[in-house]
């Protein structure tokens, strides 16, 4: 229960699923969306669990969140309400208990209410509690970048092993938060070219590409407005847009969805297919409708990289914070965007070691789960049945 600005109690309900531990502390994103129920936040964790542990880091899988909407509140409103939440929540959580982070809904600014409400109840300064904190009291440089730039590496090593170079591909992204601008950024460093943005207005064509510092950071501006519009980019600097359409009819070398849940439809994905694209990213979690994943994986020439896989620099990062905080260490940028690399390549590695060990071939799905899964079944198995 929190109290709105009208002075009115307000009551919104909250969930935190601990799915598995057996690797390391519950580790997993908080969500304030209308559409967060209990189903998805088991769904989540679920599939938390096996990203996690792709990354080589000790963290288990959780995930949790609200069916508040911060879209339209006040800071005062966003505060108040984050602090009934951390008072609920800090009974589950701990450094070496669980750990959240941010996700949807859940940015910099939600984080460092949460941790404020943590550190007034505990009365103690334990930042290693949550992570996406902001840098001035234990924050990780790169955080923000992180699920975007992890999906770049990832997919170089997918272009590696198709003896293939990221330099000059186009690329169809979706969305334009946090994920979509890391992509960008990373692409347009390493020479390739993103051409699409998009929202819930649709989407823009950029032919020249998003490539240039002040395109790509006004992407930060459209998402710092609030207002939700991917129209904006195309009135600043005067490319196409698309109104109420998504960006997967564009001609490309790579598709990178970015944006959320189940965007790519059947439709979707025969227009991808049809436009030629060898390379499908998935960078959101679970992008892909399963009619449409199944299309995908049975169309010859088309390589799938699953997200539990791509996005998962993200959580890497988040990992990386937390051993900052254990350490009470501040990484440089460089340091950490290299742990990042490295962490990617190790994914990608294991993930095509997995597939080939079961007879599968470059597998990249099938070689994700099974990585991913045998590391804590094998966890859970040594730790005796409970």
């Amino acid at each position: 229960a929190w109290v709105d600005d009208a002075g009115k109690t307000q009551v919104n309900r909250g969930y935190r699923v601990q799915f598995n531990s057996a690797i390391g502390p519950y580790k997993g994103g908080l969500r304030f969306h209308p559409s967060v129920n209990s189903s998805i936040m088991y769904f989540l964790g679920f599939e938390q669990t096996f990203k996690n542990s792709l990354t080589g880091l000790p963290m288990g899988g959780a995930k949790g969140g609200s069916d508040f909407d911060p879209r339209g509140k006040s800071r005062g409103e966003v505060m108040r309400f984050c602090q009934a939440f951390m008072t609920e929540l800090q009974r589950h959580i701990g450094s070496n208990v669980d750990v959240p982070a941010g996700d949807i809904g859940v940015g910099g600014r939600e984080v460092g209410f949460l941790f404020g409400q943590y550190k007034r109840i505990s009365d103690a300064f334990e930042n290693g509690v949550i992570t996406g904190k902001g840098i001035s009291y234990g924050g990780s440089l790169i955080r923000p970048e992180a699920t975007g730039y992890g999906a770049v590496y990832y997919l170089q090593e997918v272009l590696k092993h198709e003896n293939d170079d990221i330099k000059g591909k186009r690329v169809t992204v979706s969305g334009f938060g946090n994920v979509a601008w890391g992509v960008c950024k990373k692409l347009a460093e390493l020479g390739a070219i993103p051409v699409t943005i998009s929202g819930p207005d649709g989407y823009v064509y950029d032919e020249d590409g998003i490539i240039t510092d002040e395109k790509i950071n006004f992407m930060l501006e459209m998402r710092a407005s609030g207002r939700d519009r991917c129209e904006d980019y195309a009135d600043k600097f005067g490319v196409p847009f698309f109104k109420g359409e998504k960006p997967w009819g564009v001609k490309a070398d790579v598709a990178m969805p970015c944006a959320t849940q189940n965007e790519i439809t059947l439709d979707e994905a025969n227009k991808i297919i049809a436009n030629g694209t060898k390379y499908y990213i998935e960078v959101a979690n679970m992008p892909t409708c399963e009619d449409a994943f199944e299309l995908f994986r049975n169309t010859d020439g088309v390589i799938i990289a699953p997200s539990k896989a791509v996005n998962a620099g993200g959580v890497c990062v988040s990992g990386l914070e937390m051993s900052q905080n254990s350490q009470r260490l501040s990484w440089t940028a460089e340091e950490v965007d290299k742990r990042l690399h490295d962490a990617m390549i190790n994914i990608h590695a294991r993930s095509v070691e997995s597939a080939e060990k079961y007879g599968l071939g470059y597998d990249l799905v099938a070689g994700a789960n099974i990585a991913g899964f045998e590391k804590v079944a094998q966890a859970m198995m040594e730790q005796g049945i409970y």
